[in-house]
């Protein structure tokens, strides 16, 4: 395969990748979802996330058929990446798609589970070493010291049990040599503090080469000592150096050339033999110290090699762990013609209330059979939640993750169609409409309809006629539905696999707030009250022409309603 056959890598891509990755390992790195390796290779993050969900899952990516589908997906991976561990973490995060193969879906939600398993095992402190274990290989940019680092940190803090095999297969001592090594050598050679010889040899030939760069102001002070002769200047020399500096006597007087044109050759010529002198021995110590340290590497490189593919992986595992911990979200039971949940909460609000709701044959509480529900009810009565709720669930589950309901019965979807309400009331809307949420329903896949408020987009009559038809094609094309309306009156009899389905506003909070039972009656019409909204105007009119506007309309509703709604909510 090549590098332009993967979707969003054309020709300029590909050159920049072959340029700074090669052929193999930009394949390799587009192939393993390496997010790292084509930001740094200079493709924007944008772009290589991109690129990596169509590379991941292609099919699973055609999924998500509409617009407001994938902006849920997006909304989605983008919270669980805020509990990422690293960098990279969150990036792989970002780029896990709708899986379309049910084997790498379980194989996905066990990887959460036991990562989930081993991370509540842990207690505060442990939790908060794996933390800093991870901070300190993301601050290291994932180099193999990190790695080794990280791995051994994680293995103290205790898991190496059977979440993280490749954490307990290794030999820590090993790891141990190998991450002291790896620790000390550079691309520029063996750091400071490998070996104590090497050191000393580096500072004794730094002192040289100090010398050696103030030759004059040593003849000068040479001089100064009043020598008379050659060998005067000689041992006047050998006292001077070994006085300012911690190189030996003995090196100092072997350095010494026998004979010298004048002082300042004598000076000169003693000091750059011992710099060469000192530069040789620095030199072979040094070879001799890597060559260890390298074997000790080598002695180690295949749990260095494990670890190395094992912490990113396990960063992910854990990462989603901590999300799947942080919403208390649960398996869901796979399979089946069925979207079922008990207890569902959106997981873009600070404080939702658990909803039950089901479409499809299931064995939960609501009721089974219905292949398409319409959902009827009060104004802000979490209609639209409740749709965008059962999306989230069955993207979480089509990627393999655990699911926010307290129960919940997944099928397997080749098109998730969410539809939000459009406030544009013509004739492109309704066109570009019907062209987003028709199609998949004919191309022959499992499709779950989620579609908000035909009457948003078109005359309440003619909606009413559009959702009828699209139950019935819902229900003749095998797919399942929920569809959210307020003309339920107003529809044709519904096909036996559909029910009607009310959401109802309760009166006013004694903030004036609506009071709504977020929970949807079964086979029961919901109604919007709008004597409840009617009520709150009145109580908040600004002024008494205001006011009176306002007990105008409330004689149009029912006045008796209102003054009831009114009264029982200065009663809270």
């Amino acid at each position: 395969m090549r590098l332009e056959d993967y979707w969003g890598v054309g020709p300029k891509t590909s050159e920049r990748l072959r340029e700074t990755l090669g052929e193999d390992a930009a394949i390799d790195a587009i192939e393993s979802a390496d997010v790292r390796a084509l930001t740094d290779a200079g493709i924007t993050r944008g772009r290589a996330t991109r690129i990596l969900r169509r590379a991941n899952d292609e099919a699973g990516m055609d999924a998500l058929a509409t617009r407001d589908t994938r902006a849920v997906y997006d909304d989605l991976l983008e919270l669980a990446s805020g509990y990422a561990l690293t960098r990279h973490a969150a990036d792989r995060i970002r780029v896990l798609t709708p899986l379309s193969e049910r084997g790498a879906v379980e194989d996905r939600l066990d990887a959460v589970d036991a990562a989930r398993e081993a991370w509540t095992a842990l207690d505060d402190a442990g939790r908060e070493a794996v933390v800093e274990a991870f901070a300190a290989y993301d601050a290291d940019d994932g180099s193999e010291r990190a790695a080794v680092d990280a791995a051994l940190a994680l293995r103290d803090a205790g898991l190496d049990g059977t979440a993280f095999d490749a954490l307990g297969a290794v030999d820590p001592d090993a790891l141990r040599e190998a991450a002291d090594a790896l620790g000390h050598v550079t691309a520029d050679g063996v750091a400071a503090g490998a070996d104590d010889r090497l050191d000393d040899l580096r500072a004794r030939l730094d002192d040289a080469r100090a010398l050696e760069n103030d030759a004059f102001d040593v003849l000068e002070r040479v001089r100064e000592t009043g020598v008379r002769d050659l060998a005067d200047f000689r041992r006047a020399f050998a006292d001077y150096v070994d006085r300012e500096t911690d190189l030996s006597r003995s090196a100092i007087e072997e350095a010494a050339p026998e004979e010298a044109h004048d002082a300042a050759d004598f000076v000169s010529t003693a000091l750059r033999a011992l710099v060469d002198d000192l530069e040789r021995r620095a030199t072979e110590r040094e070879r001799e110290i890597e060559d260890d340290l390298r074997a000790a590497v080598a002695d180690a490189r295949a749990d260095v090699d494990r670890v190395l593919a094992a912490v990113d992986d396990v960063a992910v595992d854990l990462s989603l762990a901590r999300f799947a911990e942080a919403h208390d979200l649960v398996r869901p039971t796979l399979g089946g013609d069925r979207l079922a949940v008990e207890g569902a909460r959106n997981l873009f609000l600070d404080d939702p209330e658990p909803v039950t709701y089901a479409v499809g044959d299931h064995g939960l509480s609501p009721p089974s059979g219905d292949r398409v529900a319409v959902l009827t009810g009060a104004n802000s009565g979490g209609k639209t939640t409740l749709l965008e709720t059962c999306c989230a669930v069955a993207l979480l589950a089509a990627m393999g993750l655990p699911v926010p309901a307290d129960r919940a019965e997944v099928g397997s979807f080749d098109a998730v169609v969410f539809h939000r309400r459009h406030a544009s009331f013509n004739a492109g809307v309704l066109e570009s409409t019907l062209k987003s949420i028709v199609p998949p329903l004919t191309d022959g896949g499992r499709t779950l309809m989620l579609v908000d408020e035909f009457e948003a987009i078109t005359e309440p009559g003619r909606a009413a006629d559009l959702l009828n038809g699209l139950v019935d094609l819902t229900v003749e094309r095998g797919a399942l539905g929920v569809y959210v309306t307020h003309l339920a009156d107003d529809l044709s009899p519904l096909p036996d696999a559909a029910r009607i389905d009310g959401i109802f506003a309760e009166g006013l909070t004694g903030d004036l707030e609506l009071r709504v039972d977020y929970q949807p009656r079964f086979g029961t019409v919901g109604k919007s009250t709008p004597e409840f909204i009617v009520s709150r105007l009145v109580a908040d009119a600004g002024d008494r022409r205001e006011r009176q506007g306002f007990e105008h309309l409330a004689a149009a509703v029912g006045e008796e309603a209102v003054q009831r709604t009114l009264a029982e909510a200065w009663d809270e």
